[in-house]
């Protein structure tokens, strides 16, 4: 069969996508564009926001409208909490359910860079968010199997791998062990040059395991600490497990160990409760940060989420306000970021494909670079300056 895919949402569905291109290819498949036409689609969806939502049901309508007679697989968190919805349009042939999918997987299309998931589901029921009724409660294999899969990915060739999962932090809980436990052993594993931790919640995130990052030879000074609201308020009204001070105290760490850490945040702007006197906080406390770029997210309303029943809703307009002006301080944190880090030398890996005679590859911190094209520096690491001539702005 020819068989094309879409994904949707985070990085975690990326990882699981291209797990399951990767094992249909080995039986004897074609896998295409998902432009194209093929034999089956497979669609994995999100259920984060509406927007998300609504890019799921046009992935499935393109697919049909390029191939009527084609099968769709639809599958992911928007299938888990809407497969009446989706049986219901034209072309859908089968809904799979989260279950479907493996506790281990990773992605393959990238030479150099892997994204592996280690965990799954969560117990957090924060009051905006579905995923726990998408993907269910927090679970991971044991560190063993892990290591195992790790290790087929250094055999890969990838030099770089980005662990994931819906609660990262959580790894190992149902079974004695932690998270810590694993990047230690990972650590050791020959062939794999840098580990990045794609995102952790900041009361998982301990002093010990910032510590271990700033002295082992792998894992790299890149974070991604969730915040979601930078008021004390807001935060309660979404059941985070945190306050700002906690949230504080645990960046400052970080620059302490590892001045040139590059540090992102996720921010959700116009929950409940973010009035303007409370956004103004949010705005203050981010700006106070050494927080090095921002993931924005307007909130939407999520079927059978706790937000549903909270008071004061912030209009739509007011939200999208919120979200502009953001998306604003994002840019400014980014330039202050990269500008302190002009004239620095940082390890780069460099990537395999050729974008008009230049080749881009990541510094350790997180910062995108580009040089003349060298086929013999493809999934190789060099010490490269950093200077205004040879940052990519994206």
């Amino acid at each position: 069969m020819t068989i094309a895919a879409h994904t949707l949402g985070c990085k975690l569905n990326y990882a699981e996508t291209s797990d399951h291109l990767r094992r249909l290819a080995a039986e004897g498949n074609t896998i295409v564009d998902f432009h194209q036409k093929a034999d089956l689609y497979i669609i994995n969806t999100c259920t984060v926001t509406a927007v998300a939502e609504k890019k799921c049901r046009n992935a499935i309508r393109q697919a049909h409208h390029q191939n009527p007679d084609a099968q769709i697989v639809v599958m992911g968190c928007f299938a888990q909490v809407a497969e009446d919805e989706i049986k219901r349009m034209p072309g859908v042939t089968q809904v799979l359910g989260n279950e479907s999918k493996r506790l281990l997987s990773y992605s393959g299309e990238d030479r150099t860079r892997t994204f592996f998931k280690i965990q799954d589901g969560c117990d957090y029921f924060c009051t905006y968010c579905a995923i726990p009724f998408a993907r269910g409660r927090s679970r991971s294999a044991t560190i063993e199997e892990t290591l195992c899969a790790a290790r087929r990915i250094a055999d890969s060739g990838a030099k770089e791998v980005i662990l994931t999962g819906v609660n990262t932090g959580t790894f190992g809980l149902h079974q004695g062990e932690t998270l810590l436990e694993l990047l230690e052993k990972l650590d050791t594993i020959e062939g794999i040059l840098r580990y990045r931790i794609s995102s952790i919640e900041p009361n998982l995130l301990t002093d010990d395991i910032i510590s271990f990052v700033a002295s082992s030879r792998a894992f790299l000074p890149h974070f991604h600490i969730p915040l979601q609201a930078g008021s004390d308020h807001v935060l309660q009204l979404m059941h985070r497990r945190y306050d700002t001070t906690l949230y504080s105290s645990k960046l400052q760490r970080i620059k302490e160990l590892m001045p040139d850490a590059c540090i992102a945040a996720d921010v959700m702007a116009g929950f409940n409760g973010e009035n303007e006197e409370e956004f103004r906080k949010v705005l203050s406390f981010i700006d106070s940060l050494p927080i090095s770029y921002l993931h924005v997210f307007t909130y939407s309303d999520r079927p059978g989420t706790a937000a549903l029943r909270l008071p004061e809703k912030i209009p739509v307009a007011v939200r999208r306000e919120h979200t502009a002006r953001l998306l604003e301080l994002s840019e400014q944190k980014h330039k202050e970021f990269i500008s302190s880090q002009i004239g620095k030398k940082r390890p780069v890996l460099w990537e395999a494909t050729e974008h008009d005679g230049s080749m881009l590859g990541w510094t350790d911190n997180y910062i995108r670079l580009s040089r003349p094209y060298s086929p013999t520096l493809v999934n190789t690491v060099e010490e490269v300056e950093i200077r205004p001539e040879n940052i990519v702005r994206e």
